[in-house]
């Protein structure tokens, strides 16, 4: 899996042309900044954890942090990020380039509130060297999701 299998995903909705690549490594939010030329709050973080036997991803503002107590109130669990071998397993893609594209299994996704203050974001794609620009109600779409949280803090 991985960008491949996210450019193939993004083909059925005819906007595989907005994938961004780049020759510069975009795996963590201040690096995709850097890339997308862009404040580090823009971009679309995707954190997996473990939940009830697989896992979920929850995809927030650059520039927040998860709130434990939220966290647990939300999902009825205490947050437990997974390993790298974890992730790649449940997602398909690789630490750096995890999204809620183009999934190897169906996964729960969860959208945070804190990516509803801006009119774009920018979640990767599948590899450490992309992304994709899109509204909120796209990413919702893109990541077959109906699932808007407020988990986080430290964003306003």
């Amino acid at each position: 899996m991985g960008i491949k299998e996210v450019k193939s995903y993004f083909e059925s909705y005819g906007i595989t042309d907005k994938v961004l690549e780049f020759e510069i490594s975009s795996a963590t939010v201040l690096l995709a900044a850097q890339a997308l030329n862009t404040e580090p709050k823009r971009i679309a973080k995707t954190l997996s954890f473990a939940y009830n036997e697989s896992a979920l991803l929850l995809v927030t503002a650059g520039d927040s942090k998860v709130d434990n107590a939220k966290f647990k109130q939300q999902f009825g669990l205490k947050a437990r990020m997974l390993s790298l071998e974890e992730a790649l397993r449940f997602t398909g893609h690789p630490v750096g380039g995890v999204c809620p594209f183009a999934l190897k299994e169906p996964l729960t996704v969860a959208l945070d509130i804190s990516m509803k203050r801006f009119e774009t974001v920018f979640p990767a794609c599948g590899s450490a060297y992309s992304a994709i620009e899109l509204t909120s109600a796209e990413l919702e779409k893109y990541a077959q999701t109906t699932l808007w949280v407020d988990v986080c803090k430290d964003w306003m």
